[in-house]
């Protein structure tokens, strides 16, 4: 969804806001102490959306009141929240998702009031969609909506009755928008907490972001007014929801990715004070080279698709719904893999609280759970990545290699759009074979096309960085050539098994993938790898 963009000055302002408020009021033993007793932080959250640093202003239009932040903006910021702490973005990344439904489907009048009323008054939001037996699957739904006439025969409300699961900010929220099963299909409600009928039940006693509330909701007759279905029309739901799966999905990545951040720099920095056998462990490429180097490429590459699909957003492109998956997938699954050898680097002491990265593994773990799990998101890649290709005959990841033919060596482009073709070759010869109805050979493609989808993005990037962020444009470059590196080993080592491993040969798509040359793409692997170790070294 296209948005406006905020001005840079302003959104230096918010960074600037976010170190202050890590700095005054989460210091290490304060989140530790909101971990331990697993409650909801609320003057915290509280003094967040007050007057006096109104965060949740960047999730707001200009014309509501807000700060009319895009896509790119939202994701550094949600970035740098979730470095601070994980429980805490999730609550507010909550208020925004909860607000989606409002600022996508609703009419005017109901924007006006509700979308200026949280920007006005700060309001926690809950986002009411996940249910007990349809998770994800959002036509599973069971919660029903029954249309409630007045004496005229005229629609005057409805009445809500069912359940939903895992809600953040369930039992804390002022507002919930809720999805529920109209006479013409699933439609969302605006609920204005303290509703008759609107039951919070027990907070849930989770294994990480236990700062934040989750707890399910029940709807027992519960009437809401027939203007607070949004959009005033029944049957939008499904819509509504799929056009912020993008979006939302893209903003869960970057949680992914500064959690992730937030565990490398720990170790790094931890690489730099520990001493054994007479040298650092950032002297060590045991340490270095397994811990630090191939989670820091991945991160790079995490980051140069979410700048990649938020730049889209930001301009015509809607329903990015697969690059939203892919960003999903790639950078929580990325943030994990860091957050789980976070506490390896650190050895025994990552076992203890207080070093904060086991609490880092235990916050990021939901991300590859919650918006969709990782499966679900595999799912979503394949199957529509599948079709694109089919209706273009192939014809739309080769167009993404002859751009990446296009880009200088140093960047990988050339080495990258061979994965790209065989990828394409293995992927027509599967549907050709009927192989795509494994699932399990879905989920290999689905692989296969997030790490070159991905790999692009980080390569074009590396073709024009010239350094305006952190790292230097020689590190860029040398993680875009480490990244394709494994791109193709993942194409090459999912190719063989679709190829001999599900059945039957497939002998056509053989000779592209002998023509990956493996051992030809790893030349100077160990020199690059080295050079990104010592910049992660030099400049954390």
């Amino acid at each position: 969804m296209a948005q406006t963009k905020m001005d840079p000055e302003i959104l230096s302002m918010v960074l600037d806001t976010i170190d202050r408020l890590e700095k005054d009021k989460l210091s290490l033993d304060t989140k530790l102490e909101m971990d331990r007793d697993g409650e909801f932080p609320m003057d915290l959250i509280r003094f967040m959306l007050g007057p006096e640093i109104a965060l949740h202003l960047i999730f707001i239009p200009e014309e509501y009141g807000g700060l009319g932040a895009g896509a790119s903006e939202i994701a550094v910021v949600s970035e740098r929240m979730a470095k601070m702490d994980l429980g805490v973005a999730t609550s507010f990344l909550a208020i925004c998702l909860g607000t989606d439904p409002i600022r996508v489907g609703g009419t005017q009048k109901q924007k006006e009031k509700y979308i200026g009323k949280i920007a006005q008054e700060g309001l926690i939001v809950a986002y009411g969609v996940t249910e007990p037996e349809a998770g994800s699957n959002v036509q599973s739904l069971k919660t029903r909506a029954d249309r409630v006439f007045d004496d005229a025969g005229q629609i005057k409300g409805y009445r809500l009755n069912g359940q939903k699961q895992f809600i953040t900010n369930g039992g804390v929220a002022d507002l919930y928008t809720i999805l529920a099963d109209t006479q013409k299909g699933p439609s969302f409600f605006i609920v204005e907490a303290g509703s008759e009928g609107l039951i919070p039940g027990k907070h849930e006693d989770k294994h990480g972001i236990r700062a934040s509330d989750t707890c399910p909701l029940i709807m027992e007759d519960l009437f809401v007014p027939a203007e607070n279905l949004i959009g005033g029309v029944e049957g939008k739901g499904l819509k509504e929801a799929n056009k912020v799966f993008g979006y939302t999905r893209l903003m869960v990545a970057t949680f992914g990715l500064g959690g992730g951040m937030a565990s490398l720099e720990r170790v790094i920095r931890y690489s730099k004070e520990r001493v054994q056998f007479g040298t650092t462990l950032s002297e060590k490429q045991g340490y270095t080279h397994s811990l630090m180097v191939p989670h820091a490429v991945q991160l790079e590459a995490a980051r140069a698709y979410i700048e990649d699909v938020a730049r889209r957003l930001d301009t015509s492109e809607e329903e990015l719904q697969v690059e939203g998956s892919i960003a999903k997938y790639f950078a929580t699954e990325a943030g994990d893999a860091m957050a789980n050898d976070g506490i390896q680097a650190f050895g025994g002491y990552g076992y203890m609280r207080e070093y904060e990265v086991e609490k880092i593994k235990r916050d990021i773990k939901v991300l590859p759970i919650y918006e969709g799990t990782s499966e679900i998101q595999r799912n979503i890649i394949s199957l529509f990545r599948m079709r694109t290709t089919v209706r273009s005959k192939g014809g739309f990841y080769i167009k993404m290699a002859e751009a990446l033919e296009n880009l200088p060596e140093e960047c990988a482009g050339p080495l990258l759009a061979g994965a790209f073709r065989t990828m394409n070759e293995v992927l027509l010869s599967a549907r050709k074979h009927k192989l795509t109805k494994s699932q399990y050979v879905m989920f290999l493609l689905a692989d296969m096309m997030t790490w070159c989808e991905v790999g692009d993005a980080l390569c074009r990037k590396a073709a024009v960085y010239r350094g305006e962020q952190d790292r230097s444009t020689s590190f860029v470059k040398t993680a875009a050539r480490l990244f394709v590196r494994e791109t193709i080993e993942k194409v090459y080592v999912n190719a063989i098994k679709i190829m001999h491993g599900c059945g039957q040969e497939i002998d056509e798509s053989g000779r592209g993938v002998d023509a990956l040359n493996l051992g030809q793409a790893m030349k100077d692997n160990l020199k690059d790898m080295d050079q990104i170790a010592q910049e992660l070294v030099a400049c954390n």
